[in-house]
């Protein structure tokens, strides 16, 4: 069980991350890849190990795996506060040396005998692992980026709605059946006992795609309060790339009205999470719209657009929209 302390301060300075982790999420579907666990990414584990059937993705996989074993532990230098993927693999190479060689022992407490290879020496350089990092992601995380950025901008809406209907403690209670708020603790399933107390320094939420039911925490208690939770993929399952939707209005189309089917859009989020152009973004809502499956309106310098009834039954897969 972890068990994190609040105080009044830690309740006025709980956030949730704006985006998807690159670090958090590449080292936990190194886990998810092994595991075989489900992901709300359809195709996702054939599709990477495709691309990580290289001799350069080998090597990294046989840096890496040492690392970052099937399930428990790994060292918390990789996963650095900083969200991106350049900021963060800069931040694991500037590690310092003794706080390396006293996670790496850590973890070699925990080992079994049965992990892949073996730990690299306390005083080496980090710069290989940094390179498995990057090269690692390029090739099975960030082709699925903008999918993870839809996905995760959902499970903030539903966080926002409820900061707004309940205030902080609401949004809190909104991490059940893993997570439990029971004032001043916020609890949760763990492999271990650990308690963390904020002390001031709130807590930051992030939402994972590749987080395996139960939410992951750094085990150092100085290092900045996080808790890494899985995002609720309970509803429809996704959709194939290259299924029906995307052969009738277009991929990114088909990407724009699926994003809308999770929450309200402007022109502007659908064109960051997407990753096109602001442009592009507002033609294609404009042929959406035309089509009768988008409404959009203006809400001072912002355009909003959000889905029609017949737009959802077209993402169901359904003949007719929904009564009403």
């Amino acid at each position: 069980m972890l068990r994190i302390w609040f105080g009044s301060e830690d309740l006025e300075r709980v956030r949730v991350a704006r985006r998807p982790h690159a670090l958090w999420e590449t080292v936990l579907s190194l886990q998810t890849l092994r595991t075989r666990q489900r992901t709300p990414l359809t195709g996702w584990r054939d599709a990477a190990l495709a691309r990580l059937a290289t001799p350069r993705a080998t090597a990294a996989l046989r840096t890496l795996h040492p690392l970052v074993p099937l399930r428990g532990y790994f060292p918390d230098f990789l996963t650095p506060a900083a969200d991106d993927l350049d900021g963060g693999i800069a931040a694991v190479l500037g590690t310092p040396r003794r706080r390396v060689a006293a996670e790496l022992e850590l973890l070699g407490r925990g080992r079994t005998g049965d992990e892949d290879g073996a730990l690299p020496p306390a005083g080496r350089r980090l710069a290989p692992v940094g390179d498995a990092l990057a090269h690692y992601h390029d090739a099975a995380v960030a082709p699925y980026m903008p999918r993870m950025r839809a996905l995760i901008d959902a499970d903030r809406a539903v966080r926002a709605r409820a900061l707004l209907d309940g205030g902080v403690e609401g949004l809190l209670k909104t991490l059940r059946p893993a997570v439990r708020w029971r004032r001043p603790v916020l609890e949760t399933d763990y492999p271990v006992d650990q308690e963390l107390a904020l002390n001031g320094r709130g807590l930051l939420l992030v939402p994972s795609v590749f987080c395996e039911r139960t939410p992951v925490s750094l085990l150092d208690p100085n290092l900045p309060p996080t808790l890494v939770y899985p995002i609720d993929d309970s509803g429809p399952a996704e959709t194939p790339a290259g299924d029906g939707l995307a052969a009738l209005v277009g991929s990114t189309r088909g990407e724009v009205l699926r994003r809308l089917g999770e929450a309200a859009a402007t022109t502007s989020e659908l064109a960051r999470v997407l990753d096109i152009s602001t442009a592009s973004a507002s033609q294609h809502a404009s042929v959406l719209r035309r089509s009768g499956l988008v409404v959009s309106r203006r809400a001072g310098n912002a355009v909003i657009h959000r889905i029609t009834p017949l737009g959802a039954a077209l993402l169901r897969g359904g003949g007719h929209p929904p009564a009403g």
